[in-house]
């Protein structure tokens, strides 16, 4: 099955030659076609260039994208779409003036999501979810990471990850599963952390390595919720069973967290809405990037991660939509790229390089997801006729996609 997309008015993050992720000064540069064509075959892109020189073939499918952009869809690297009901009260609570703490402190937060898992049946769970996860689909995201951790109960997190399993068995997307076991301390646990990390450790694990339900590992490394030595010991363990560390930190406070992911390999850092300039140093020549999550920082009202002292600074920096039903009840990568300019200072071309190619390599998948390249996943989005790509994060709430493809077929 051949697709061939002509006219294409301008063509977005075109690579002749694999790149695993740009940084620093690189991420200002999306390069792109005008007036160009994009051939598509079975699940893969096969060519693209000018239109002065498109292929003149037979061709099974063909697609007038006069006045259009056309774009990898969106690789969302952290999101939490596996859960039951929501936290809409918690969402008033803060209206309030309720912090997150003081509502975490109270039983809401990450332990209230947990109770309505462990109450809700697997199969309802699934459903719930898998309407989340059309949801994004229909906003562009061709590739998303979904984690556990409401579970906080051994069958709890193994129902979650099962879900996430079955998620990626039905739909074409590409989804990556993160497990993370560690996200709040039950209150069983409250005065026994060692106890919970055991419980993680030595029974989690094993069954979920059994299974082989996540791909990465994760822990929320914060004050008031697993500390730096905690952190390393759940990274030293998810190593023995083949698991990358993406870590939550840095979302209120700075405890060198940052340091410790990067000294054992960690794919990702996450939140990052206080970066110091140690952290900076720690991430300097490393594989680990920075993920930030602007409309978790936009829905709770706290700071926005320093994107340009990070990337005046030479890091990679990825964007993410942090989906979840207490601080983001959102997976619009759209917003994501648009709140990322209008709040951070963030470029169209470095929001868009920051939510495609390094939004793959922070979910290990750059070789095959995030940009227009010749044998990667044919996920393109196909936008409404624009102006240019820079309407995408202007007309931030507007939907401007017409056409979303994965693996080469149409979706919407």
């Amino acid at each position: 099955m051949q697709t061939l997309i002509i006219n294409i008015k301008e063509l977005l993050q075109v690579r002749e030659n694999h790149i695993d992720k740009v940084s620093g000064d690189e991420m200002a540069i999306l390069p792109t076609l005008k007036n160009a064509f994009l051939l598509l075959e079975n699940d893969l892109i096969k060519d693209f260039g000018l239109m002065e020189n498109c292929p003149k073939i037979n061709i099974d499918k063909t697609i007038d994208a006069t006045g259009k952009i056309v774009l990898p869809t969106w690789c969302d690297s952290h999101t939490h779409i596996v859960y039951a009901g929501n936290r809409e009260q918690e969402f008033v609570d803060r209206i309030n003036g309720l912090s997150y703490e003081e509502i975490a402190n109270r039983g809401g937060g990450i332990l209230n999501s947990a109770k309505k898992l462990n109450e809700t049946s697997e199969e309802e769970i699934y459903n719930q979810s898998k309407k989340r996860l059309e949801e994004v689909i229909s906003q562009g995201t061709g590739a998303v990471e979904i984690k556990s951790g409401y579970g906080l109960t051994v069958d709890g997190e193994l129902k979650m990850l099962r879900v996430i399993k079955k998620l990626a068995k039905n739909y074409p997307i590409t989804i990556k599963s993160t497990f993370l076991g560690a996200h709040a301390f039950p209150k069983e646990y409250k005065e026994n952390h060692s106890g919970y990390i055991d419980l993680i450790i030595d029974e989690m694990l094993p069954k979920i390595a059994e299974e082989k339900l996540a791909d990465f590992i994760d822990a929320f490394l914060e004050t008031g919720y697993f500390s730096v030595e905690e952190t390393e010991r759940i990274m030293e363990a998810g190593k023995k069973y083949g698991l990358i560390s993406k870590i939550h930190v840095n979302q209120f406070t700075a405890i060198n967290g940052i340091e410790a992911c990067v000294k054992h390999d960690a794919l990702s850092v996450d939140h990052l809405e206080i970066v110091t300039d140690e952290d900076i140093e720690a991430l300097k020549n490393s594989k680990t990037i920075a993920v930030a999550l602007p409309s978790c920082s936009y829905f709770i009202s706290i700071p926005y991660t320093p994107a340009r002292k990070m990337l005046n600074a030479g890091l990679p920096l990825a964007l993410a939509s942090d989906f979840n039903p207490g601080t983001t009840p959102s997976g619009n990568m759209n917003f994501v790229v648009a709140t990322a300019c209008i709040k951070m200072k963030m470029t169209p071309e470095e929001a868009i390089n920051a939510a495609t190619i390094n939004g793959a390599y922070a979910m290990d998948i750059s070789k095959t997801h995030g940009s227009i390249t010749k044998g990667k996943k044919a996920n393109l989005i196909i936008t409404k006729p624009l102006n240019s790509f820079y309407e995408i994060p202007y007309c931030f709430g507007s939907n401007l996609i017409e056409s979303v493809i994965i693996n080469g077929k149409n979706m919407i």
